[in-house]
């Protein structure tokens, strides 16, 4: 990777590189089982030992302060083993649950939820999606519902597809509400720990991915009564507050997988390189060629779209914001393209649990649904660039470069 960043990013990403190499690599569990709680533990503790725990959490919090547009050389470093993100307390959706709770929250719920949290001493979840036909891809399908009363609020609703929600210390669930004084009617965020009386977890849903601690199960909230200072952010402006998360959320899973995406094509280069068919090495073989060569420019351009759209969520976070949904849609094609060429590459070994390759295809797969599918982001990017046309032809201006990072209507 070039080095294009600051002398301090380089050397945690080299700290990290080796650390998930030498110590993190040994203890992957084998292809199809998750990470146990004692061995995160145990490595959580190596990695703050080594200097490399919590690259995005201030270092106030015991992190390593890295601002937002340097975060991919490092988080793809983590991300060249399935659990190196939990490892590092960088895995969604903790990593996206402290950053919004970093903007966004007030000291005495820092104090409560962020402070464990960035210290890998607890999990949380983030419960937006519901049963159809409650939220899913489109938020403002929105069913789960919070009424004041004179204790706070009381919140009742179906959440399912909860990612990380078994095991959770917190969820951070969003509920309708109605206009209420300065507040409008709309969508608020509250800060739930999962012992509240009415907090109930559901059936599970069983997925072909293993990386995220606590699954993705059903959350039931059945008249859970909290306080007013559960309230994240404004009542009734949850979807405006949430883009804090929702926008950096979607490229951190790319830089993630990006490095997983990384390992798998190292993984067919060794293979290229050692195996011969028909009188020559399988890398000078065109075939073979071809697929490592359009995996190569996968990885880079994927590289290339993560950089951009981190420095422009550090300038512009609304603007940032939409383009991740570009990078979204890329960047999980992209990756999934890559893994399934180096399955290809390997033969029959691809797809054994002799090697790693078919439990990385199960775990980037999910990437073209999570956080938004692939086709409500080009249904969102579609409208902004037809809008953003449409505004150039009336001012007389040229529109070009600039359709994808308009913002004007969030998911």
């Amino acid at each position: 990777m070039p080095t294009a960043w600051p002398q301090q990013v380089e050397d945690l990403r080299i700290r990290t590189r080796a650390f998930i190499r030498d110590v993190v690599i040994p203890r992957e569990p084998v292809p199809g089982e998750r990470l146990s709680a004692a061995i995160r533990s145990e490595l959580q503790e190596a990695a703050k030992a080594a200097g490399v725990f919590a690259p995005h959490v201030p270092t106030e919090l015991g992190g390593q302060g890295l601002p937002i547009e340097w975060w991919s050389p490092v988080f793809q470093e983590a991300g060249y083993s399935p659990i190196g993100p939990s490892v590092l307390n960088c895995m969604a959706p903790d990593e996206g649950n402290m950053h919004m709770l970093n903007v966004i929250a007030t000291p005495e719920q820092k104090q409560e939820f962020l402070v464990p949290l960035a210290s890998g001493a607890v999990r949380s979840c983030f419960g937006m999606t519901e049963p159809h036909p409650g939220a899913g891809s489109d938020p403002e399908a929105l069913s789960t519902v919070a009424t004041r009363n004179d204790a706070g609020w009381v919140i009742d609703g179906h959440k399912r597809f909860i990612s990380g929600a078994v095991g959770a210390a917190f969820c951070i669930v969003m509920a309708r509400t109605e206009a209420d004084g300065t507040s409008p009617a709309g969508a608020t965020m509250f800060l739930v720990p999962m012992d509240t009386e009415g907090v109930r977890i559901g059936d599970p849903i069983h997925t072909v991915d293993r990386a995220i601690d606590g699954g993705h199960p059903h959350v039931h909230f059945d008249s859970v009564q909290v306080g007013e200072a559960a309230v994240l952010g404004e009542a009734g402006r949850g979807f405006r507050y949430a883009q804090v998360r929702l926008g950096p959320a979607r490229l951190t899973h790319c830089m993630r997988w990006l490095g997983l995406a990384r390992r798998s094509l190292d993984i067919a280069l060794d293979r290229a390189e050692s195996r011969s068919m028909f009188g020559a090495p399988l890398k000078d073989l065109g075939l073979a060629q071809h697929l490592i060569a359009e995996s190569v420019i996968d990885i880079e351009t994927s590289d290339a779209i993560i950089a951009k759209t981190g420095a422009l969520l550090a300038s512009d976070p609304k603007a940032g914001s939409a383009l991740s949904s570009v990078a979204k849609v890329h960047c999980s094609d992209a990756i999934d393209r890559v893994v399934d060429r180096a399955i290809q590459i390997c033969g029959g070994d691809g797809v054994s649990d002799g090697l790693p390759l078919a439990q990385y295809a199960n775990e980037v797969r999910p990437f073209r649904i999570y956080d938004g599918s692939n086709e409500t982001h080009k249904w969102a990017i579609s409208r902004r660039a037809s809008a953003d046309r449409a505004r150039a032809v009336a001012g007389g201006e040229s529109s070009r470069g600039t359709a994808v990072v308009r913002a004007d209507s969030e998911l």
